[in-house]
């Protein structure tokens, strides 16, 4: 008997799909895919669709063309997932309604509708206490929101979500904001449940911890079985073939190029001895035509053969370029930083740093990471020339183009200055002149180091917050190979530790707990 291996059926199946903003903008155009069951990431760069796509699966959103199927109730967590900071946690939860028929219940009511709301809810009260004191989070279920940090509300969201039983559970970032505890919670939360988890994140912990990888790459979405290292191998893999494949077509361009020229010459000589002869009569004139005519036909049979020649090799130079991406080869230029060894760069009771020193200031949320940064500079404790990006990036006008907003905070650079600058940002050509309120978040993370980096000399420190929040993972692997080329001293706040393994931390500065709160 012959054993037959049985696939599981897709999670999602999504079929034909097509999709545009209303504005015309295409999104998806005739999209097939199959989402598999178990924990999967989607990944992908910002703007390609990724969160777009949890919507469509969601049924937030409704394709133009072709149809979603999804086996069983979907329950999905943006990235913002409250605007209501006055809400109840019950209220979040959506356990409200069932605990206050609990409470009346237990205080003598017999109305039937109290016991048709509570149905065979009765323990819903243990269970939410379990599953918020699972993640870390405060179990009265009375306090509001507003009460919750970042962290703590996407935490929340997500045991709304664990509370419901979805079949499949949708993430979008949801390690954003999230301590190292909290990231810890999520991810023996994700481990228990049962269930498909489809998560979109630059997380590469998390990206780790996942059965397949989803890639959606210009419109598509191609399915790698595996955590993001294997996917990240065998995309490396393939474009190291492709490029080879261009190296190899470019030079069977150039030899058919290099024979089609000597060819010609070839053909041109042969016409030079027959036109002598046919001058000086060596042959008689009739045959001399038929020898011209004959010679005349092959010339062109050759001619035509080197040509076809060079136009397949072309071709095929063509075929081997498409596929090499161009995601892969872009590269941020850092500038150079002179540091000395031994120079005192910070120098405060809570923190130092010494010559290039790359330092991780960690802890966990609450702890006044921010706040310390925020010490060290206006106390004068920073001794040499810095640059820092915070957190929260933010533009004067967003309406201004990249190089114009760089000319005002710089005046004293001229503008050829500023855009050969901007180049080694990756802002080329008209993509300096790009709005500021049109960049995604990697983007503007690359113009808020640019902008922080063009000095004279270049500044000896760079200080990063939290600055993977909200980057895709190609773009963070943009920045890592950026901070790998870095020369000068580091200070990044991070609770990506994978992140700043990646970075080559020299050493971590923890702040305790509750450093910020009263």
């Amino acid at each position: 008997m012959t054993a037959s291996t049985h696939q599981p059926s897709p999670a999602v199946t999504l079929s034909d799909v097509s999709f545009a903003w209303p504005d015309g903008t295409v999104v998806f155009d005739h999209l097939t895919m199959h989402v598999p069951t178990g924990v999967c990431s989607l990944v992908g760069a910002n703007g390609a669709g990724k969160s777009t796509l949890l919507r469509l699966i969601a049924g937030d959103l409704v394709p133009r063309t072709g149809s979603v199927t999804v086996a069983g109730d979907v329950g999905v967590v943006t990235q913002h997932p409250h605007d209501a900071p006055e809400r109840t946690i019950a209220a979040v939860l959506g356990v409200d309604a069932i605990r206050d028929a609990l409470r009346r219940i237990e205080s003598g009511s017999i109305d039937e509708h109290d016991f048709a709301v509570v149905g065979d809810d009765w323990d819903i009260e243990e269970r939410v206490a379990a599953s918020l004191d699972a993640l870390g989070l405060p179990t009265d279920t009375d306090r509001t929101v507003r009460s919750l940090s970042g962290g703590e509300a996407t935490l929340l969201a997500i045991v709304a979500e664990l509370i419901r039983r979805p079949s499949i559970l949708l993430l979008d970032e949801p390690t954003n904001n999230l301590d190292t505890p909290s990231r810890a919670r999520l991810f023996d939360a994700l481990d228990r449940f049962g269930g498909t988890v489809m998560a979109v994140s630059h997380d590469l912990e998390l990206l780790e911890r996942t059965d397949s990888t989803l890639e959606l790459y210009r419109g598509s979405v191609r399915v790698f079985g595996g955590p993001y290292s294997l996917y990240r191998e065998t995309l490396d893999a393939e474009q190291q073939a492709a490029e080879a494949a261009v190296t190899n077509a470019a030079s069977d361009l150039r030899k058919q190029r290099r024979e089609l020229k000597e060819a010609q010459i070839k053909l041109d000589r042969r016409a030079r001895t027959a036109a002598t002869a046919e001058r000086e009569k060596r042959v008689p004139k009739i045959v001399a035509h038929l020898r011209r005519d004959a010679a005349q036909v092959s010339a062109g049979k050759l001619r035509n053969a080197h040509r076809d020649d060079v136009s397949a090799a072309s071709e095929r130079l063509d075929t081997a370029r498409d596929g090499v991406r161009d995601d892969r080869t872009a590269r941020i230029v850092m500038p150079v930083a002179q540091v000395a060894t031994r120079a005192r760069i910070v120098d405060d009771d809570q923190l130092t740093i010494d010559g290039p020193e790359r330092v991780a200031l960690v802890g966990a949320n609450g702890s006044g990471k921010t706040t310390l940064i925020a010490e060290l500079i206006t106390d004068g404790r920073i001794l040499a020339p810095y640059a820092y990006v915070p957190q929260q990036i933010t533009f004067a006008d967003p309406r201004q183009g990249i190089a114009d907003a760089i000319a005002v905070t710089h005046p004293q650079v001229d503008e050829q200055t500023i855009r050969a600058h901007l180049a080694r940002f990756l802002f080329r050509g008209k993509r300096a002149d790009r709005a500021l309120g049109e960049l995604s978040g990697g983007e503007r993370l690359r113009v808020a180091m640019a902008m922080s980096l063009l000095a004279d000399p270049v500044p000896a420190l760079l200080i990063l917050d939290e600055p993977t929040n909200n980057l895709d993972v190609d773009t963070t692997e943009e920045l890592v190979a950026a901070l790998r080329q870095w020369q000068g001293a580091l200070l990044v706040v991070s609770h990506d530790h994978g992140f700043l393994d990646r970075i080559g931390i020299d050493r971590s500065v923890e702040r305790p707990a509750g450093r910020d709160k009263p």
